[in-house]
């Protein structure tokens, strides 16, 4: 399926790629994950920070390349999960070459003022992929419900 195939259960933002839009998007994605009975709130505010990290990457893709297009974010509400999918039309990269941070206790992490989104994203969400072509980048996040981690034996 593309990911432009809409669906029921999903809400579609197109945003400014300017910063002031970030906090519309936290508030809207988790307003749609609280509608899931089995989330848990703090996994709703993973999903939160790892969208706003995804938002944010975006809106500086778009200025790195001179990109005037909206950004456009999709959340898809299944019954066990809820999935977000960032799309900017910046010049991508490849994920694989994110370079590993040192350690949360390693003095030189204090160097990484930025970089620090993508391994977020990956911390704080059930799955998540990036894929980057020429026409830009799609950040896939997921996150499971409380009830699937049950069912999964996830933590």
């Amino acid at each position: 399926m593309a990911i432009a195939d809409f669906r029921p259960g999903e809400i579609v933002l197109e945003i400014p790629a300017r910063t002031e839009y970030v906090s519309l998007v936290r508030v809207v994605i988790a307003a749609a994950a609280e509608i899931e009975p089995d989330m848990a709130s703090d996994r709703i505010e993973d999903l939160r920070v790892a969208v706003s990290e995804a938002t944010t990457n975006a809106i500086e893709a778009h200025g790195l390349k001179g990109v005037d297009d909206r950004i456009r974010i999709q959340c898809n509400l299944a019954d066990d999960e809820i999935a977000v999918v960032v799309h900017d039309q910046g010049m991508g990269f490849e994920p694989d070459e994110v370079p590993d941070l040192p350690e949360p206790d390693s003095p030189e992490r204090l160097l990484h003022e930025s970089g620090l989104g993508v391994h977020l994203m990956q911390m704080l969400t059930d799955e998540s992929e990036i894929s980057a072509t020429d026409d830009g980048t799609d950040v896939r996040m997921v996150v499971y419900s409380s009830k699937r981690r049950r069912d999964n034996g996830d933590r």
